[in-house]
């Protein structure tokens, strides 16, 4: 029976830790998805991880997010088949590895060089995730969210 019991806090542990080890990527921080902003250099020395979101802010209408090909960043025209994503607070989850391209459609905001936006993604747990940013705009509670999940561990452990 307390093999089973192990086995139980085990595998909820797991269930409850691995969602924490994501992170929220607000792209642009604080300035979020607009004109004049280097993406580039935002998103350099970032680690991006399957798993993990992209946040993207912006005014309703005044910008869009399209998920890319290579071609399609590189001519900054979205492929047929893209569907622009328009709500002005776009949640992406990275849901696989490799190459990930992200554009805005609206005038040539994208063909000025500015609203466009690659990155690699990594295995989970290829190496550490850097910490989520806490703000506002991410909507993670930091260490509340850390609080809850020792909180739930400690009810698992009085249950041994």
């Amino acid at each position: 029976m307390a093999s089973i019991n192990i086995f139980v806090v085990l595998a909820l542990v797991s269930a409850i830790i691995a969602p924490a080890l994501a992170t929220d990527f607000v792209v642009g921080d604080a300035a979020g998805w607009k004109t004049n902003f280097d993406y580039k250099t935002w998103a350099a020395g970032k680690e991006f991880h399957v798993g993990d979101k992209l946040i993207f802010n912006y005014p309703v209408g005044v910008h869009n997010v399209h998920k890319a090909d290579l071609a399609s960043f590189q001519s900054c025209t979205p492929s047929a088949t893209s569907v622009a994503l328009t709500t002005g607070s776009d949640v992406i989850t990275l849901a696989s590895e490799g190459k990930k391209w992200y554009l805005c459609s609206i005038a040539s905001h994208c063909a000025s060089g500015n609203m466009k936006l690659a990155i690699t993604v990594l295995p989970q747990g290829e190496s550490p995730a850097p910490a989520p940013e806490v703000s506002a705009a991410s909507g993670f509670g930091g260490s509340t969210h850390m609080l809850w999940i020792a909180a739930a561990l400690a009810t698992l452990m009085t249950m041994i």
